[in-house]
């Protein structure tokens, strides 16, 4: 069963859907799903939702503020991503499961794939609210991540470009944007690879946009150096064998900062191949294991209809 959210996030509305198994009653445990890079909810979320759900979880998932169904804050553009206002979200959004009756406050968890799988680790590090956490092919590192796509000899122009943006915005400017994917791999774009374009591009016409805020990519942020501060939360972290989006061995270097219980499960194929095929079956069937062990301890019987 799916129903329609929405709830308040100190003064933006964000909207959603809330999962509920059927054939249950009773608290129960609960997952908070998070998407990635410019994502709505719609990108690939719903698999997982179902496939947590029919194991016996609720699930909350929703779309970040100035991004899909959700909305801006007052004077900030749309399509602009800010991921400390996408980690306290995220904290909105425990607190709004936190507050259903249906929901167990001591069996929340928090899921996030792709830029959202960093998030993930860095609300489980600072919000011990979180009994469990995973991220999916995460991205841990923005200047890493920043160095690999832009040519070093364009550092500069890309820097002082932000810095002009900033001037204008000032100035009472609309904020300059960048395309999210290319089809030329010449163009500016944040994520200017081929699968990228193919898995982006599917979305044309829905509720996703190909523009953020030339903002959203400043590097200024290391969701990696999280990781450390996680335990004693459990830590799930699902990375793909070929993935030239978020690197694996720079989440493989992060990973091995944190502290037990941790786990690491490897899937076959890039970065998007988490949402279809056996990608999916390998990374939903890896964290449905892990929320069970984490969550579902306290289940009985006696919750059964």
């Amino acid at each position: 069963m799916r129903e329609d959210i929405e709830f308040d996030a100190e003064g933006v509305t964000l909207r959603g859907w809330f999962y509920r198994p059927d054939g249950v009653s009773g608290e129960l445990p609960c997952i908070i799903l998070t998407h990635g890079f410019s994502c709505t909810k719609e990108m690939g979320l719903e698999p997982f939702a179902d496939a947590f759900a029919d194991a016996g979880f609720a699930c909350v998932v929703y779309d970040h503020r100035g991004f899909g169904a959700s909305d801006t804050a007052p004077g900030k553009p749309r399509q602009e991503i800010d991921p400390w206002e996408q980690i306290h979200d995220t904290q909105h959004a425990i607190t709004y499961a936190h507050g259903r009756p249906d929901v167990d406050a001591s069996r929340i968890a928090v899921w996030g794939s792709s830029y959202a799988g960093g998030n993930a680790f860095v609300v489980a590090a600072i919000d011990r609210r979180v009994k469990a956490v995973c991220g999916q092919v995460p991205a841990v590192s923005g200047r890493r991540n920043f160095e690999a796509v832009v040519p070093k000899e364009y550092w500069q122009m890309a820097w002082d470009g932000q810095a002009a943006d900033r001037l204008a915005r000032a100035r009472g400017e609309a904020p300059a944007m960048i395309p999210v994917v290319t089809a030329d791999p010449t163009a500016p774009a944040v994520m200017a690879t081929r699968n990228a374009y193919e898995y982006f591009s599917a979305y044309e016409g829905t509720g996703w946009r190909n523009e953020v805020t030339l903002r959203s990519t400043e590097q200024g942020y290391e969701a990696g150096e999280f990781l450390k501060f996680v335990a004693p939360t459990p830590l799930l972290m699902v990375l793909a064998e070929d993935d030239n989006v978020t690197p694996a061995e720079w989440a493989k270097e992060a990973y091995n900062t944190a502290a037990e219980p941790k786990k690491l499960v490897w899937m076959p194929g890039g970065h998007f191949d988490a949402y279809t095929g056996e990608g999916f079956k390998v990374a939903s069937a890896a964290a449905l294991e892990f929320f069970t062990e984490h969550l579902s301890h306290e289940v009985s019987d006696s919750a059964l209809v």
